[in-house]
């Protein structure tokens, strides 16, 4: 039995990922032109179901290809101990075993020898105590092996929740930056867990550091792109899509990455034989809409606030782009009220201008799954 090459996965590596490769460029030129490089440091925003996460392990991929030690966190409660924890087994791995000498010999029983470590190394404590040890001892084995490499960090599902414990890992980087250390931070979020975190608050904001990193705003990837996400796992197990077939599943993903696995799971499934045809893709999309918006409209929905959503569910009455304006009237509100509501929806990448003063729907088929659940 031929397994489903497809991954609808949240986080899961799909088999082909497509339409990152420029972003991906810009990381190995990072990691290759040595400390200083601006992209070392990255936030990377998109809304769910964009491929955040998926572009987090290639691009942890290719850290590892290159020799890196890299550490995988997500951005919940506790994660800096976790992190600190795991440098210290990293540190215990590298650090050469200390010397010992001998204190005595024991002749009760069977006899022994008594020993003691000459060198006593208190352990570090702080993030970055512990990251600089990790760091020397990187930089010393890769003298021996005439090798340049680092570390790697990861953070996914960033959130200004977890303000206190971003703002130390934030400042501990910033500092190993500062002394022209080899390491590199990359993360990512929701644009309304990010936009807190990095607002100016003030002036008083103290991780300007990360305000100041490279920003990758992830989008939809070009249906040329959706197209070989398609084809290429099902001809690489020599199965075959009819054209038209494919030129319907292609569409229907919009450029959303986590359709192509939605849809070329489904329509996968669906297959006559050795094909995939229309009416596999037909069959497909109708169980992708439903799987889409269990786990990506329910979820965004609910990260907003009523009146957003009333927003949301009068957009949906309308069969293309809203006018900002017309929307108002609907909610009984001035338009200068409505426009609180769309930079807000905006912000959270829900909704995108098209032209002044109108707007479409951001994420496939919201405008179906209001109308279904909403009305």
């Amino acid at each position: 039995m031929l397994k489903n090459p497809f991954k609808p996965t949240m986080g899961m590596t799909p088999p082909l990922l497509v339409g990152r490769e420029d972003i991906l460029d810009e990381v190995q030129f990072a990691l290759d032109n040595g400390p200083g490089t601006h992209e070392r440091v990255t936030v990377i925003t998109g809304p769910r179901g964009i491929g955040k996460t998926v572009l987090l392990n290639a691009i942890e991929d290719l850290a590892l290809q290159r020799g890196w030690v890299y550490f995988s966190e997500t951005a919940t409660k506790g994660f800096l101990p976790r992190l600190i924890g795991s440098a210290q087994a990293k540190i215990t791995e590298l650090a050469p075993k200390p010397k010992r000498k001998l204190t005595g010999l024991s002749i009760s029983g069977a006899g022994g020898l008594d020993w003691e470590n000459v060198e006593h190394t208190a352990s570090p404590s702080s993030l970055r105590e512990n990251l600089t040890r990790l760091l020397d001892l990187i930089d010393e084995t890769d003298a021996k092996l005439r090798q340049e490499t680092g570390l790697f960090i990861t953070l996914d599902e960033l959130h200004h929740l977890q303000r206190d414990e971003i703002i130390e890992l934030a400042t501990t980087v910033q500092h190993l930056i500062r002394e022209s250390r080899n390491i590199a931070l990359f993360m990512a979020g929701i644009p309304g867990s990010v936009k807190p975190l990095l607002g100016d608050n003030a002036g008083r904001n103290p991780i300007t550091f990360l305000r100041r990193a490279n920003r990758v705003t992830l989008g939809r990837v070009d249906t040329d792109f959706v197209r070989e996400g398609l084809a290429v796992p099902v001809q690489n197990l020599g199965l075959r899509w009819d054209e038209d077939a494919l030129d319907e599943a292609a569409t229907a993903c919009d450029g959303y990455p986590f359709m192509i696995q939605l849809v070329g799971q489904y329509s996968f499934a669906a297959r006559q034989g050795d094909t995939i045809t229309a009416a596999s893709v037909r069959a497909g999309i109708s169980r992708a809409r439903t799987k889409l918006g269990q786990l990506v409209h329910e979820p965004a929905l609910a990260d907003l606030s009523e009146k957003d959503r009333v927003f949301l569910g009068f957009m949906a009455e309308d069969e293309e782009d809203s006018a900002v304006a017309e929307i108002a009237d609907r909610m009984g509100v001035s338009a200068q009220y409505a426009n609180n509501y769309r930079r807000r929806l905006i912000d959270a990448e829900m909704i995108e201008p098209t032209q002044r003063g109108r707007v479409k729907f951001a994420l496939p088929y919201l405008r179906e799954y209001l109308r279904e659940n909403y009305s």
